[in-house]
């Protein structure tokens, strides 16, 4: 059983404003940017590390970027793991939330193997 995971850090495409809140404008830019580089995605999971990301975001902040994912559909159409810290997984928690409310496969993780385990859990080979 083999499966095809795409690690996306989180700080590669979550940019900040000088003042140091979210640049959304900037992030959906380098999203779209990330996105196009992947490839054709319907055949991957995705494994959004959040761990180290600057600024940290806002409860609006991550309604916004959930949004935004769901935009990508087709890049996020399979499993997404959301990869946090554990003193911000209600954060990632949200994110995850707001995420499925957009008909997404997300989930919020503190561990990194157990992302990993959901990721691949029920692959099947074709």
């Amino acid at each position: 059983m083999s499966t095809n995971i795409r690690i996306v850090h989180a700080h590669e495409f979550i940019k900040a404003t000088p003042e140091g809140h979210l640049d959304l404008d900037k992030t959906k830019e380098l999203l779209k940017e990330i996105v196009a580089a992947s490839g054709p995605s319907s055949d991957y999971e995705v494994f959004l590390d959040v761990r180290k990301t600057q600024p940290e975001l806002s409860i609006a902040d991550l309604w916004y970027l959930a949004a935004e994912l769901s935009n990508f559909r087709k890049a996020f159409s399979r499993k997404t793991a959301v990869l946090c810290s554990g003193e911000r997984s209600d954060y990632a928690e949200f994110l995850a939330l707001c995420a499925q409310n957009r008909g997404m496969n997300v989930n919020a993780f503190t561990s990194f193997e157990a992302a990993i385990e959901w990721l691949i859990e029920g692959r099947v080979d074709a």
